[in-house]
């Protein structure tokens, strides 16, 4: 007896979609703006290329793409002095886009010139449009013992630039709070610091609240695991909390596995509504205003 085929169902051109590497479809838009905090459209472009038909410049699609669904804003970071000085220059010449420049907690220790890309970094760090200092802090994940010191060095280094431009200190935190806020405390932090994909539980929240560091949730805190995330994010003050991508990793469920986008930030917004019983709009209003108070205006 024979059979025609089937349509495949949603979970299976789901997986087939993860193997391509496919972005996931646009999400209904934001009907209040908002910004993406933290992405890497470099890295996007590098490792899953862009999205629509393919036709165009991809930083160009990648940024209207944002726009349709309602993220009008966006922070492009830098991880080492090459794709600091790219994002700077990006920013200079696009409205949309504001720059962190840094060299990433986990390049710092594989550099022997570790001093001169710290210069290098400094110098980005006084142009106008580049509005913080990032990603930098620690990592206790991917780098061991022998790479620490030069992290913490290198940590304390941007702190340092961080004060001497007046700009946001956005931390890179992965298995490191406590000595995050050691040296934070030990050197003195900035005026603005956020704590970049913030992976922390609710005590920790609480410290750094505490310290009025701002919150930047990313696509974890819709993972059915990540309960403490969500703990976190509720007791956030609003004035203190901002969203973002990481892009083009941490996609939001229920794509996670795909490549993720700043269009893809309306999934975010919504599960921390839902987490925190906000109004959507009114998240949306306090996130934006935020973004203008920690990296001022982009237009």
């Amino acid at each position: 007896m024979s059979h025609m085929p089937s349509t495949p169902s949603r979970a299976r051109r789901d997986k087939q979609a993860r193997r391509r590497g496919e972005f996931p479809a646009p999400p209904e838009p934001l009907s209040v703006p908002v910004f993406d905090s933290h992405t890497h459209l470099d890295l996007t472009i590098q490792e899953a290329g862009m999205p629509g038909d393919g036709s165009g410049d991809p930083v160009d699609a990648l940024i209207d793409a944002a726009a349709k669904t309602g993220i009008d804003r966006l922070v492009q970071v830098g991880v080492d002095v090459l794709s600091s000085r790219w994002g700077a220059e990006l920013a200079a010449r696009n409205e949309a886009i504001l720059a962190a420049v840094a060299i990433h907690p986990n390049e710092a220790p594989l550099r022997s010139d570790l001093d001169e890309a710290l210069r290098e970094i400094e110098a980005l760090a006084g142009q106008p449009r580049v509005r913080g200092v990032g990603e930098t802090g620690l990592d206790t994940f991917r780098t061991g013992e022998g790479g620490r010191p030069a992290q913490e060095e290198s940590f304390r280094a941007h702190i340092a630039i961080a004060k001497r431009h007046g700009k946001a200190l956005v931390i890179h935190d992965r298995d490191a709070h406590q000595d995050v806020l050691r040296v934070l405390d030990e050197e003195g932090a900035p005026e603005t610091v956020v704590m970049h994909c913030f992976s922390g539980d609710r005590e920790f929240a609480a410290q750094c609240v505490r310290r009025r560091y701002h919150l930047s949730f990313a696509g974890t805190v819709t993972f059915a695991s990540a309960g403490e995330l969500r703990a976190a994010a509720q007791i956030t003050p609003a004035e203190l909390i901002m969203v973002e991508t990481d892009a083009p990793y941490l996609t939001p469920m229920p794509y996670r596995g795909r490549p993720n986008a700043s269009f893809l930030i309306p999934l975010t917004v919504r599960a921390l509504a839902e987490t925190r019983g906000d109004d959507v709009n009114e998240l949306c209003a306090a996130i934006s205003a935020n973004g203008e108070r920690v990296f001022g205006p982009w237009r």
